[in-house]
């Protein structure tokens, strides 16, 4: 797989460009912020609808554009396709597939597939679990692109069930504080058995959604828990063994609080909790969401679920978060790139390999032994502020970048 042409009309810097590619290397070379990124940021968009760069898609639209819109052609084996997307900050965007217009954006997600580094991938081990939950998740929808529509059924329960729970919590704050209409007789008055018959409802789709997204967590962790070891073990082979596990908001006396680090808590295994129980995840889950249904309601935001788990990453004993050198924070976020790029290539096909401003960042060991993995992909694309960031082993077609035109040297 590799991209064979690549098309920008009002995304980030670039009022419009056209890019023909090759597969092999390609390296996009010039000065910071002349907008080499933007050009794998684009690619990346199309294979994950969403940005390693920002959350929000607004800062994708050229200042004084209503819109941006990105063409890709992706070529398969004897196979080419031509993906749009139609980015529409603040309205829904939209997607055309071979000049078609498709139902829903996330149709197209899997006929173009990526692997992205960059230096925001320090994130992984350092930030919040959020990063680490997004990383799954956005390599699950990269094998199976049917986890677009899973993820986006639990956000949309999410997103009801929290509604009501921040109306729950008003009333009683209301029902406390005294400021009530005479006659009122508190949150029962406020239509609380109303509210609780509805949080059943929205118990049960959570829980549905939930265990669905949990198991095939919980399955990808365990495939990818040699391949990281193994990647990381050739990154840093004088380190201790790299390792991952899953905390889940299943256990007991866990509420998936975002401030603290891996391993404050004992990790847990989901999945063996539910077996040792003998129930079901989906039927855990609603257990958990009763026991919890009091805080819930006081604090007005779901406390269980995918949400609020965590990939935990260790060294040895120890989390890496907080206890890993930087060199072994980088170590332990290219393992994890590379062993997505490794289930994605087993499950057929090169993914595009795309290496955003990371050479930099490393040392002369772990820039060879990098240079050394990708090389043999399909289609690598680089990103450097200078030539001499680009390793020996990955020569090969360059662009040059400079104030906003793109020009081919070799």
């Amino acid at each position: 797989m590799h991209v064979a042409h690549l098309s920008l009309t009002d995304f980030r810097s670039y009022a419009s460009v056209e890019l023909g590619l090759e597969p092999g290397v390609t390296a996009f070379v010039g000065p910071n912020g002349q907008g080499k990124t933007n050009l794998v940021e684009a690619i990346g968009y199309v294979a994950t609808h969403s940005s390693h760069r920002v959350a929000a898609d607004a800062p994708l639209v050229r200042q004084g554009a209503a819109r941006a819109i990105v063409r890709c052609a992706v070529q398969r084996d004897d196979r080419r396709a031509l993906v749009e997307l139609e980015i529409n900050p603040g309205r829904a965007n939209r997607a055309r597939l071979n000049r078609s217009a498709v139902s829903r954006p996330r149709d197209v997600i899997g006929l173009l597939r990526t692997v992205l580094f960059a230096p925001e991938d320090l994130s992984l081990i350092k930030g919040d679990p959020a990063e680490r939950r997004r990383f799954l998740d956005e390599l699950l929808v990269s094998r199976t692109p049917r986890f677009a529509g899973v993820r986006a059924d639990y956000d949309r329960v999410l997103k009801q069930r929290g509604a009501l729970l921040r109306t729950a919590s008003q009333a009683r704050r209301g029902t406390r504080s005294g400021r009530r209409a005479e006659g009122d007789t508190g949150f029962a008055a406020a239509g609380a058995g109303d509210v609780l018959s509805t949080l059943e409802v929205w118990d049960a789709h959570l829980a549905r959604h939930g265990a669905e997204l949990l198991r095939a967590r919980l399955e990808l962790i365990d495939e990818l828990r040699p391949l990281v070891a193994g990647a990381y073990a050739s990154l840093a082979p004088t380190s201790a063994p790299a390792t991952l596990a899953y905390r889940s908001t299943l256990s007991t006396g866990q509420d998936g609080a975002e401030d603290e680090s891996p391993g404050e808590r004992g990790s847990s295994d989901a999945q063996t909790l539910s077996t040792d129980l003998g129930k079901t995840l989906e039927e855990r889950l609603r257990e958990r969401l009763l026991e919890v249904r009091s805080a819930e309601i006081e604090r007005g935001v779901t406390l269980v679920g995918p949400h609020r788990d965590d990939l935990v990453l260790g060294l040895g004993e120890l989390p890496a978060r907080g206890y890993a050198s930087h060199g072994e924070s980088w170590s332990f976020a290219l393992a994890l790139r590379l062993a997505a790029y490794d289930l994605l290539r087993a499950d057929g096909g090169d993914p595009v390999l795309i290496l955003d401003d990371v050479f930099a960042e490393l040392d002369t060991q772990r820039r060879r032994r990098l240079a050394e993995i990708v090389a043999p992909a399909e289609q690598v694309l680089i990103t450097a502020a200078v030539d001499d960031d680009v390793p020996a082993e990955l020569a090969g077609a360059r662009f040059d970048v400079a104030e906003g035109s793109v020009t081919r040297v070799r």
